[in-house]
């Protein structure tokens, strides 16, 4: 077994229940870098189950809340968030520079540069070029690229400063492998239904890692 350190597998947890989310966090910890959450789990179980994650598996916990606000509203929604214990935010960036820093003043943030979903096509991938200049400008944490179209991982890779860690949903269920993404340059790769919706999710998490580690 590696180091935490040296594993780049995240769960998405997104499933509703409390007691749910808890057992499929314990049982694969084993395998991830971190815990990601998002609104469905904050909904259905509140915002302690942050900190109850973290108690349970002791791994950093990733706020998918796609922050997208003015700089106060989004202050006082990360305060709060951050207050729980989660270690990121991800955030949407195109609402702006002033509204991105206000969350990288209270902690470690991560912007939304592409989507995975077929509708990114749309609207975000055609400012991405901007999303990409403002992450290298403030220097996030992080950045979500599209596990789903790694040739845009490539691309995004190629224009990103290196220290800056990209971010791949879309693994699994919505199509994206995980070796084709890393090998595009991903950092670390979020999988949500191939091991939530498992009748294993431990071993599906294992699958995934050592495929994860033979890359």
């Amino acid at each position: 077994m590696t180091s935490h350190e040296e594993r780049r597998l995240i769960l998405a947890l997104d499933v509703y229940g409390r007691d749910r989310a808890l057992e499929i966090a314990e049982c694969t910890a084993d395998y991830l870098w971190a815990i990601k959450v998002n609104w469905p789990l904050i909904i259905g179980s509140g915002l302690s189950i942050i900190t109850e994650l973290k108690q349970v598996t002791g791994l950093p916990v990733i706020a998918d809340l796609k922050l997208a606000d003015i700089p106060n509203t989004n202050r006082l929604i990360a305060s709060r968030v951050f207050e729980a214990g989660a270690d990121y935010i991800i955030a949407h960036g195109f609402v702006g520079k002033d509204s991105v820093k206000a969350l990288m003043e209270l902690g470690k943030t991560i912007i939304v540069v592409e989507m995975s979903h077929p509708g990114a096509k749309e609207f975000i991938q055609p400012v991405a070029d901007k999303l990409i200049e403002m992450a290298n400008e403030l220097e996030p944490f992080g950045v979500i690229a599209p596990a789903t179209r790694p040739e845009r991982v490539a691309y995004i890779r190629e224009r990103l400063k290196k220290e800056v860690k990209i971010l791949t949903p879309g693994v699994g269920a919505q199509g994206g492998k995980a070796w084709e993404v890393l090998k595009a340059g991903a950092d670390y790769i979020i999988v949500g239904r191939s091991i939530y919706a498992s009748e294993n999710p431990r071993e599906s998490a294992r699958k995934l890692y050592d495929e994860i580690m033979g890359v």
